[in-house]
């Protein structure tokens, strides 16, 4: 018989249980620990134990799920109208689809009764209060196309899905930046600055980066000048933790929109690969959506591939 309850302080081992239960599925973070939970978790300042599901099917736990709240526009405070369920897990050795409905059946509930007009499945920024560096790859994906379970449970329950991800991968092994006359030119126009360990620029952002170390590369003109173009990286491993391969996520990309389409992004990329050939990293991982066709031309231009997919739902 399934049961379930809000989180519990004893609930940590548990979470983390169901979690390796699922070990070798595409997205999910494999050295997973009860002390990793509380680091990009349970600590949050926002994280609520109501909003977290645990189910149990005579006694055992079998899955968990968690529901949450995005920023406002201006990204300084928590805004109730919008609402996520931003992880849905279950045991393979359970009734997979049970299990996950009544899960999200209780979620739904959570957000509702907390003033949501909008719900959303699957956690993409800025609906991205908890699980990157968990779930995905450079930024959370929504539900990886992978995570089947989770992809029925949305579409069973009327959610439709307005949107696909596109995760994107570059080994550095092998980079050699473009050559050719435009990027030449830029060379001798444009100088690339980099800033380690960059300072957050709203509460929000201190609130999901805040513990992965951020690296920013700017195009500035030779002449002097703001910036024309900016990269944003994080480490892909939390701060603490070692993991096997070093690698970077790139999180945020940007040109001056009256500069665009004339090569910038590529040679700041380069500039910033380059840059991470030196320090060691092996590895690039990006997140784009399907739908934005210059980015995605850069991205492979660059040489990235794709190695994975996820959609976002919504329900009205």
């Amino acid at each position: 018989m399934l049961s379930y309850h809000t989180f519990r302080n004893t609930d940590p081992p548990v979470l983390t249980a169901i979690w390796r239960s699922r070990s070798g599925q595409p997205g999910l973070t494999e050295s997973v620990s009860a002390d990793l939970f509380e680091q990009l978790i349970f600590a949050k300042l926002y994280f609520d134990y109501d909003g977290l599901i645990v189910a149990r099917e005579d006694g055992r736990p079998v899955g968990f799920a968690h529901a949450a709240f995005g920023p406002n526009a201006a990204e300084d405070l928590l805004t109730t109208e919008l609402g996520v369920t931003c992880m849905s897990l279950v045991r393979p050795d359970a009734a997979e689809a049970d299990v996950a409905s009544g899960l999200l059946q209780r979620c739904e509930e959570y957000l509702l009764g907390r003033g949501a007009k909008v719900l959303y499945g699957g956690g993409i920024r800025p609906l991205n209060p908890f699980y990157l560096g968990l779930y995905g790859g450079s930024e959370l994906p929504g539900v990886l196309d992978s995570d089947e379970v989770a992809r029925a449970a949305f579409l069973s329950h009327g959610y439709r899905e307005i949107d696909h991800t596109l995760i994107l991968r570059r080994d550095l092994y092998d980079f050699q930046a473009v050559i050719d006359r435009r990027q030449m030119q830029i060379r001798r126009q444009m100088i690339a600055e980099v800033t380690m360990d960059c300072p957050s620029r709203t509460w929000w952002e201190a609130c999901t980066l805040g513990e992965f170390e951020l690296i920013r590369f700017e195009l500035i003109p030779r002449g002097g000048g703001p910036a024309v173009a900016s990269a944003t990286f994080r480490d892909m491993e939390p701060a603490g933790t070692v993991g096997m391969t070093r690698a970077s996520g790139l999180i945020e990309l940007s040109v001056d929109e009256s500069l665009r389409h004339r090569g910038l992004a590529v040679f700041l990329l380069s500039e910033a690969f380059r840059h991470f050939i030196r320090q060691g990293i092996t590895l690039v991982e990006t997140e784009v959506m399907q739908s934005n066709t210059p980015a995605l031309g850069v991205y492979r231009k660059l040489g990235f591939r794709q190695i994975g997919q996820g959609s976002v739902f919504r329900k009205k």
